[in-house]
């Protein structure tokens, strides 16, 4: 079965660049990730894209996020639903939510993301949407129900395309939003096309954040809006060339397990899109709005049903639960910093 594609009235693809699911080959080597590209990320000042000698594992690197999120996806599904990302909170909000509480916040991460950068529900542009690493395509559906806007997702998987497109013929939504395996840095899309560029807890998997950000701003319409929402570590200070090393260590630890190259900071993010000439710049830090997020996703995993599912999904599975203490380290210790970035490309 072949990713289906947007309907051919609506969003224009470069037929030769579209790649099926039965041809994940065509963007995932067989070689697995090199422990040299894994550690591979240290932060220093202005270090937005890894070395060359990384460069050449970008292929390994592909395969190793396909294959975690082949095999992790059903397992979240399972347990939190259709949308892969955090949940925000309010900051003094009890960590002790019901479900479906959490499962509110998730939406309520989308609707603040949006709210942040300005597309309200009354904005009429919002027409085309691409969503970039886009899970099982819960923010693509939820975000064209809400505008009534055409939406297509890309991922490295081929299991959360198949099944986001499943789910969205489920909910009779395949006029649309069509979901297809595709790669973030050389996206199979003309320039200017998108009236909204989502990027929802994605950019931390990629090697080359500048070459993220140019792929973003490429694809955005004239006056489009471009949205990302990312792991992050802190914000280096005045004179400070590079995090400490067991800040460092720590990341690394977590790269491993999630298959994520070199971090960068928020304010990177925000001096690539300078150097782009992008309007109206805007950046918050919501670490602790999503506090309560990773200790909830523990607690779930330590049910009798969360178990039993972590130990039917596989390894990969159960390295990532093993390694969600990390991330609340790294969150309380401030080295990882959950960061919004929003912009809009100049008429």
């Amino acid at each position: 079965m072949k990713a289906t594609l947007a309907p051919s009235s609506l969003i224009s693809l470069p037929r030769h660049k579209v790649s099926s699911l039965r041809s994940p080959s065509l963007l995932l080597q067989s070689q697995r990730p090199s422990s040299a590209l894994m550690t591979t990320t240290t932060a220093s000042r202005g270090s937005v894209a890894v070395t060359a000698a990384a460069t050449s594992s970008f292929e390994a690197l592909r395969e190793g996020i396909a294959e975690f999120y082949n095999e992790t996806s059903g397992l979240w599904e399972e347990i939190w639903g259709d949308h892969m990302h955090h949940g925000f909170y309010d900051p003094d909000s009890s960590v002790q939510l019901s479900d479906s509480g959490h499962r509110e916040a998730q939406i309520r991460m989308i609707e603040e993301s949006l709210r942040f950068a300005g597309v309200t529900e009354e904005e009429k542009k919002i027409k085309r949407v691409v969503d970039v690493g886009c899970g099982i395509g819960g923010s693509s559906r939820y975000i064209a129900s809400k505008f009534g806007a055409e939406c297509i997702g890309i991922t490295l998987s081929p299991v959360q395309a198949k099944r986001a497109n499943d789910l969205a013929a489920a909910q009779s939504l395949s006029h649309k939003v069509s979901f297809q395996v595709a790669d973030a840095l050389e996206q199979p899309f003309e320039d200017g096309i998108f009236d909204l560029v989502w990027s929802m807890e994605s950019g931390e998997h990629m090697p080359d954040k500048a070459k993220f950000v140019k792929e973003l701003v490429r694809v955005a319409a004239p006056g489009g809006r471009i949205i990302i929402v990312t792991w992050c570590h802190r914000n280096l200070s005045p004179g400070e060339e590079a995090l400490q090393p067991w800040e460092q260590n720590l990341l690394d630890r977590i790269c491993k397990t999630f298959y994520l190259p070199a971090w960068c900071s928020t304010s990177d993010y925000v001096d690539l899109l300078q150097s782009l000439s992008l309007q109206d710049i805007k950046c918050a830090d919501w670490s602790e709005n999503v506090a309560p997020f990773w200790p909830a996703v523990i607690r779930t995993a330590l049910t009798w049903k969360g178990l039993v599912s972590l130990l039917r999904s596989g390894m990969k599975s159960i390295k990532g639960a093993l390694t969600m203490p990390l991330m609340i380290e790294g969150y309380k210790k401030g080295v990882i910093k959950f960061g919004i970035i929003t912009c809009q490309k100049p008429l």
